[in-house]
């Protein structure tokens, strides 16, 4: 009788079959660890971009708020303004920029009422003085922090060319003469994108 135990001589071949396969995946991750470094430059803060396109007063608040605060922890942050979004930047438009009272289905006053000539002013000039009560930031001192704390607030090129604006109309620090391309390429390399 044979001593040869015929199941061993089997382990030994998926031994030996387990080994190189587990030689390959070891390989293999290797190889997906050198390619994830590469796309990996090691940066681990956060990105976010804004889109804004309404230049409506209540309008202005949302993205400067979102900016700055993402910026205070720390986040690389960029607004992207365009069409009406872009008199949020314009520093004479940005004075006198509107809350629309017809169509917020917030505004405690029913859309004929709201369509009046002058409720615009009205319920512009009734927000203003919340704001200052509260104590509430102006637009102008957020576009301040939102630079200040290293935003980059982007003016649309071809709006800036639409609207007929020089580029010498918008607060110092604005970065003008950005396209579609650009703030594109900045949404697919953020975590976080918004459209305001």
């Amino acid at each position: 009788m044979s001593t040869d135990n015929p199941t061993t001589s089997v382990d030994d071949a998926d031994s030996e079959v387990d080994a190189a396969e587990l030689q390959a995946l070891r390989e293999r991750v290797e190889e997906l660890e050198a390619s994830m470094a590469a796309v990996d430059d090691g940066d681990d803060q956060q990105k976010m971009t804004i889109v804004a396109t309404q230049g409506s007063f209540d309008m202005a608040y949302p993205p400067l708020i979102l900016a700055s605060t993402a910026a205070a922890f720390g986040w690389e942050v960029i607004v992207f303004h365009t069409f009406w979004g872009l008199d949020i930047l314009h520093e004479e438009k940005s004075q006198d920029l509107k809350l629309s009272a017809v169509g917020n289905p917030n505004m405690p006053m029913p859309n004929a009422l709201a369509a009046l000539p002058g409720m615009d002013a009205m319920a512009t000039k009734m927000m203003q003085k919340k704001i200052d009560e509260n104590g509430t930031a102006t637009i102008e001192e957020l576009i301040d922090v939102s630079l200040e704390s290293g935003v980059d607030l982007q003016a649309c090129q071809m709006t800036i060319e639409l609207m007929e604006y020089d580029e010498d109309d918008f607060y110092d620090g604005v970065t003008t003469g950005v396209g579609a391309a650009t703030a594109i390429q900045h949404m697919a390399e953020s975590d976080v994108q918004l459209l305001v």
